[in-house]
Order: C-alpha cells, then sequence, then structure tokens
C-alpha cells in the first residue's frame, strides 16, 4: 500500500488538525449549550411577558367599567365613548391574539376584566329573549327629510301591519304623500310640526310637547341657531280596550362631530333634559316614548329617561338592534322606551328609502 507523506500534501492529521476530534466536538456542543441555557435562563417568563399587553388590557376593562366617569367637557368625549360602547369589546380578540403570540400568562389573565365587564353590560344582548304574543305593536321610523320614496316607505311601515306608528323627520312636502299611503291601514293620524302618529286605534288629547328650552340649563339664552326650527315631540293618547296608553314621539336635535369642538351634543341633551320632564309630570301609568333620540341608551344624556323607562329592545330584543346608518348599522339611536306595560318583543324592520332602519316593538298589557 502506498503512503502519502502528509508533509507533501499539506495536510495534517487528524490529531494535529483537530478535526474530528472527540475532545473538540465536545468543547463545541458544551459551548452550544451554555449559550442555550443562558437565553433559556435569561429569557422572560410567562407572567413577565407581554407586560405591555397587560396594561393595555386593564385599560380597556377600566374604561368600560368607568366610562360614566369619562368627562364630557372636553370635546364631548365622553359622550361620544359611550356612544360606540359595544364596539369596544372588539378589542379583545386584538389583545388575546397577541397574547397567544407572545405567550403572554398576564395578558390572558388581565383580559379577564374587560371580558367581564364587556359581558355584564352588552350580555344579555347575545341571546334571544323575545316571546311570542302581544297585545300592541308599535312602530317608530325617522323616515329621513330627503327620503327619494316617501310613497314606498309608507307602503313599507303599512305592510308591518303595526297598531301605532310613530314617524320623525317629516318634511312639509311629503307629509300629504305619508297621509295618503298610511290612510287606508291608519284611521286616526296626527302631525304636529316634524313628527306624526298613525293609529289603528282612537287619538285623543294629542299635543306637542316642547322640548326646545329657549334657556339653557345654565341659565344662558340659546342663540338663534341653537333654536330648533319646529316642533320635534308630541304627546297623545292611544284608546285601547285596556284603557288609555300614553304615547310620546320626539326627535331629539342632532349632535356634531367638529376638529375643533369635538363631540357636540348640547342640543339634543336639553332636548332630552326637557322631555324626561315631560315624562315625569305624565300622570297616565301606561306610557310608551318612539322616536330617534340621536344617541344610544349608554350615552349619560339619557339618565334622565332611562331612570323612568325600560328599552323594550333591553329587555326583548334578540341582538344589538343597530338601526343607523341604513348601509352598515353601527348605533342603536332609535329608541322604543315603555313605563306600565310588559315589553315581550323587539325587532327591526326591513330597510327604507331612510338612513334609518324602521324599529318595531311587541307589547302585554
Amino acid at each position: 500500500m502506498t503512503q502519502v507523506d502528509t508533509a507533501e500534501t499539506g495536510q495534517g492529521s487528524p490529531a494535529e488538525t483537530g478535526q474530528g476530534s472527540p475532545a473538540a466536538d465536545d468543547g463545541g456542543t458544551w459551548r452550544a449549550g451554555v449559550r442555550r441555557a443562558t437565553r433559556i435562563a435569561t429569557r422572560p417568563g410567562p407572567w413577565k411577558r407581554g407586560l405591555v399587553l397587560a396594561a393595555l388590557a386593564l385599560l380597556l376593562g377600566l374604561l368600560l367599567l368607568l366610562h360614566a366617569q369619562i368627562p364630557n367637557g372636553i370635546g364631548g368625549l365622553g359622550s361620544l365613548v359611550e356612544t360606540f360602547l359595544p364596539w369596544f369589546g372588539l378589542l379583545v380578540p386584538v389583545l388575546l391574539a397577541g397574547a397567544l403570540w407572545r405567550r403572554s400568562a398576564s395578558a390572558v389573565v388581565a383580559l379577564l376584566l374587560p371580558v367581564t365587564v364587556w359581558l355584564n353590560l352588552f350580555g344579555g344582548l347575545l341571546g334571544a329573549t323575545s316571546q311570542a304574543g302581544s297585545d300592541l305593536t308599535v312602530v317608530s321610523h325617522n323616515v329621513a327629510a330627503e327620503n327619494p320614496d316617501p310613497a314606498g316607505t309608507a307602503r313599507h311601515l303599512a305592510a308591518s301591519d303595526a297598531d301605532v306608528l310613530a314617524l320623525e323627520e317629516i318634511s312639509a312636502q311629503a307629509e300629504g304623500t305619508y297621509e295618503k299611503g298610511l290612510a287606508k291601514a291608519y284611521p286616526y293620524h296626527s302631525v304636529l310640526g316634524t313628527v306624526g302618529v298613525w293609529s289603528k286605534l282612537p287619538l285623543f288629547d294629542t299635543r306637542p310637547v316642547d322640548i326646545q328650552q329657549d334657556v339653557g340649563p345654565l341659565g344662558a339664552t340659546k342663540s338663534a341657531e341653537e333654536k330648533l326650527p319646529s316642533n320635534r315631540a308630541l304627546r297623545t293618547t292611544v284608546a285601547t280596550d285596556q284603557g288609555p296608553l300614553a304615547v310620546y314621539v320626539t326627535h331629539l336635535g342632532s349632535v356634531r362631530v367638529n376638529p375643533r369642538t369635538g363631540f357636540s351634543t348640547d342640543n339634543r341633551d336639553r332636548n332630552a333634559q326637557a322631555l324626561a320632564e315631560a315624562v315625569a309630570a305624565e300622570r297616565n301609568e301606561r306610557v310608551v316614548l318612539l322616536g330617534d333620540f340621536n344617541g344610544t341608551l349608554d350615552d349619560r344624556a339619557f339618565d334622565g329617561l332611562t331612570s323612568q323607562l325600560r328599552s323594550v329592545q333591553d329587555v326583548a330584543g334578540d341582538g344589538f338592534g343597530f338601526s343607523w346608518p341604513t348601509k352598515f348599522p353601527v348605533a342603536r339611536i332609535d329608541q322604543i322606551l315603555v313605563r306600565g306595560v310588559e315589553p315581550k318583543s323587539a325587532w327591526l324592520l326591513p330597510a327604507t328609502g331612510s338612513d334609518h332602519r324602521p324599529v318595531a316593538a311587541g307589547i302585554s298589557w
């Protein structure tokens, strides 16, 4: 066998080069193991990872829990948050995904706070609570002054077969169209300003309700721009087999979002306060209030009303009942509130030519 001189090839023996040496392999493996162990030892544990996510989860929970404490003096921030309060629940799965990605136990545990508070606030709306059978069906609809098809809207409402219809934002041009389109199904009706009521049952004692409040809550006289142009609320009595039922129809002032002033709700809030005072003075034990509130009942502006009346949607509705805007509803600003009667069911009617969905409810004596 021919032997190769290592000096001629320039290659040393394994022992000389260290290649393939068990000692060298053991040394490299040992150093790699030390580095790996060091990384594992210095890596934050599951309770120390994702602390920012945990803090965000706690802040979300506190926002949901203490939303009534958010000041309204800063651009109406409190009312703005409360208008879209249910939607803050969408942040929970986002934070949960981040917590799982970071494998953060602290973030997962912190999420229990917003989940618990959100379910306490809105969990009752997730299940079906409506009941079959009712003595009276009522419908409220902001028909929109710019509705391109008031005749079609009237047909849709007549097809609902409701006993009482409340319409808001009736323009002078469309008033005759609604009267003609609803006359056959509803022999009794009254329109005062931009609100009206149609009924299958006799109406009496119909009168306007002054919700304009020319003097603000601090005694300051409102400017001409702040005063509403026409009557936006009425009160009537529906004669039923079970006795008189007081029905209020209202369209509270609009709200505005301005980059400089924020969420402006002054007119609406004054209207809500005046309406709450009118309802408090109502002597009839049975009351139904229907209308466009331009706000959700989570908004503190309606505390004066919700302390006296119950929301049919909250008691007997299926889901959130978002009614505005029609194409992609994000808030329930069209309300039906009751006192002295039992809410049985609440639902949305099909869209019309308005930017609001009609809301309906069944009530029982």
